[in-house]
């Protein structure tokens, strides 16, 4: 019986010395709790980011993208400068899908972003001219399709007259700019001196007619070339010539980077800043 009781009280003391560790181990389990509430915030802050980029480049793919205007081609209507917001799925893709989802034809007159034929990695933007079947042909600088005077108001005439360029495609055909692959084309596209459009195609013109390279010196712009149209010019900024800045000499890149950054400001035109395009 002394002897249980030796033991018994051995097992209580033994019991009883484990107590004061307790707190100790809640202490340890606390911060691994902590750690593992971190590391599932973390996860869920990565998965949104994940999520919000996915969108963005869901978006930016699919459904809008942006695009600066670099050259005067479409003057007045769009100027170098003007950051244009394009809508790519106004007339989606081509084949069945026109039948099935609520896509618009490209129309006459459209104001279009699309591949340059030539080159696809590059973008052009311009105006369609001529559809699939229309017959299309200059005059003096003055447009006819299908036999008809366009009125284009929104045409910039600012050069002497080109023959090649102004009485399309009638003119001489040793233009200067004119692409070989197009030179040999267009004997077989015109007839009784107007050029029809083909199947799957469309011809398009630059509003700043004289100082556009388009249609006329590279040929159509297949219709799987075209991207979408532009919808708002978001920003528009009236960048100077390089000789207008100063301390433009030995990187001229970084003078006129410099002198935009310092006078964004000043460089925006804000009467064409969320203009619709049309």
């Amino acid at each position: 019986m002394g002897q249980a009781r030796t033991n018994l009280s051995e097992v209580e003391q033994s019991a009883v010395s484990v107590q004061p560790d307790a707190p100790a181990l809640a202490a340890v389990q606390e911060p691994a709790a902590a750690t593992l509430h971190e590391r599932e915030g973390f996860a869920g802050a990565s998965q949104s980011l994940a999520a919000t980029i996915a969108i963005a480049v869901f978006v930016i793919t699919f459904i809008i993208q942006a695009f600066q205007i670099p050259s005067e081609s479409m003057e007045d209507t769009l100027l170098v400068g003007d950051y244009l917001l394009v809508d790519k799925t106004h007339y989606g893709p081509t084949g069945g899908w026109n039948y099935i989802m609520p896509y618009s034809p490209v129309r006459r007159g459209d104001i279009v972003v699309f591949k340059y034929p030539v080159h696809p990695s590059q973008h052009f933007v311009k105006r369609v001219i001529g559809l699939p079947g229309d017959r299309v042909r200059l005059v003096r600088k003055r447009l006819y399709v299908n036999g008809k005077l366009q009125e284009e108001p929104y045409v910039l005439d600012s050069l002497p007259p080109d023959t090649y360029r102004d009485n399309f495609p009638n003119g001489p055909r040793a233009s200067l700019g004119v692409e070989a692959s197009w030179y040999q084309q267009l004997e077989k596209l015109v007839e009784d001196g107007e050029l029809i459009v083909p199947e799957g195609y469309v011809f398009v013109l630059g509003d700043n007619r004289d100082r556009s390279y388009d249609s006329r010196y590279w040929g159509f712009v297949p219709r799987e070339n075209v991207i979408g149209r532009p919808l708002v010019i978001y920003l528009s900024l009236d960048m100077p010539e390089k000789e207008d800045i100063a301390g433009v000499g030995t990187s001229d890149r970084l003078s006129r980077f410099t002198y935009v950054v310092t006078h964004v400001f000043q460089n925006i035109r804000w009467k064409r800043t969320m203009r619709i395009v049309h």
